[in-house]
């Protein structure tokens, strides 16, 4: 009869097995869908058809790393008519600046910006989307995280996408990119592109449609039926809940076929560590089993784990030489697929795949993480009264609009 030990390195072999046939599945269907991305992309930018007028809301905070570089590429779209609203907390924000720049480089983009400090509920980002709206002039919303680096095509991949038949909301993939090629930023970009983008697709693959919140696109007709930016305020994974929303309509999420990046700019290990913990209990408290699954996108670190159960039968160390070296080859395919390179990071990926379990560990328990400078419960939570929104609101209330 075979002895515990023995029994647990069996199990986390298979669990690697099937680990590795999921990452080198995703890596292959990432590495199409940049094929058919570049194919739609040729037959958008000769397209001669009229394309509706775009809102593209940009909530701010802070001069992150990349930011001018990343606000720039939404500034620089080949598309005909579209307006960018940009929104902040705070007059003194740093953010302004780059903003300020880039209208007087691209004086032909019509441009809002929102000053405002009303807080609507615990989500920040979606107070000032609320703050932003009445700016806004158009029926098609694109919603796009500030750190967000897209081609100029993404916006008519964007509309094209959500006109398909029974599609009510569009969302974008989106690789990791270094802001300085540190190595912690390396670490941090290998989990977005080597992890989490594999598991985007075969999580597609199997049917499930999830709402990336990098990119939100949507009717303002849509967003008026599910209650309005006003029903996602009181959710800190709002891209998850505007999801389950538009679901529950009955329609469908898009992925259009643009890949864009997000800057990974954390200095230190801490800060890395801090941010991917809060990802991760985010992620936990809204689907907790999908959330524990996901441990089969850390293949390295069960056949460690089987050495460890087993360091003296041959077949853990085979598993894991086999198991280092297919994360290596769907690693390479994603890094050409995503054209970010981390070359440092490859040989980290047993540590890059603990850590990621110690992440999930520490994601286990708890529902609070610190956001924005501020400590926030993930918890779902009931709108109770307008006066519950009225607590979340400063003291001294900001409120400018500047157009150009």
């Amino acid at each position: 009869m075979p002895s515990p030990l023995s029994i647990a390195a069996g199990f986390c072999t298979l669990v690697s097995v099937a680990g590795n046939i999921q990452a080198l599945t995703g890596a292959t269907l990432l590495a199409r869908f940049r094929t058919r991305e570049r194919r739609e992309d040729e037959a958008v930018r000769m397209s001669g058809r009229r394309w509706p007028a775009v809102t593209v809301l940009k909530p701010l905070h802070g001069n992150e790393p990349l930011l001018r570089e990343a606000l720039e590429s939404v500034f620089a779209q080949d598309y005909p008519d579209f307006q960018i609203v940009f929104g902040v907390h705070d007059e003194a924000d740093t953010a302004l600046s780059v903003v300020q720049d880039l209208r007087q480089k691209y004086p032909q983009i019509p441009v809002s910006i929102v000053i405002n400090s009303d807080e609507h509920g615990p989500n920040r980002k979606v107070s000032n989307l609320i703050n932003m709206f009445d700016e806004g002039r158009h029926d098609v919303l694109v919603i796009s995280d500030s750190d967000i680096h897209c081609a100029p095509t993404y916006l008519k991949h964007v509309v094209s996408s959500l006109e398909a038949p029974g599609v009510g909301l569009v969302t974008t993939l989106y690789a990791g990119r270094t802001a300085g090629g540190t190595l912690v930023q390396q670490l941090g970009a290998c989990q977005i592109n080597h992890n989490f983008l594999p598991g985007v697709m075969m999580s597609r693959l199997l049917g499930r449609q999830d709402c990336l919140g990098a990119t939100m696109a949507l009717t303002r007709q849509t967003l008026t039926d599910i209650g309005g930016l006003e029903a996602l305020v009181d959710h800190v994974a709002d891209d998850a809940e505007l999801g389950q929303l538009v679901r529950q309509r009955g329609q469908g999420i898009a992925i259009a076929p643009s890949l864009t990046h997000t800057t990974v700019g954390e200095h230190t290990l801490s800060e890395l560590l801090s941010h991917e913990l809060r990802w991760g209990r985010t992620v936990k408290n809204v689907e907790p089993v999908g959330y524990g699954l996901s441990s089969i996108q850390l293949p390295l670190f069960w056949a460690v784990t089987a050495v460890l159960f087993r360091p003296n039968t041959w077949w853990t160390w085979l598993l894991l030489g086999l198991t280092w070296a297919i994360r290596g080859l769907g690693s390479r395919i994603i890094d050409r697929a995503t054209e970010c390179p981390l070359p440092a990071a490859i040989p980290l990926l047993v540590i890059r795949d603990w850590l990621s379990a110690a992440i999930m560990v520490g994601s286990a328990r708890g529902s609070r993480v610190a956001w924005r400078g501020r400590t926030v419960h993930i918890a779902r939570r009931k709108r109770k009264s307008s006066a519950r929104a009225t607590a979340f609101q400063s003291g001294a209330t900001t409120h400018r609009s500047v157009r150009s």
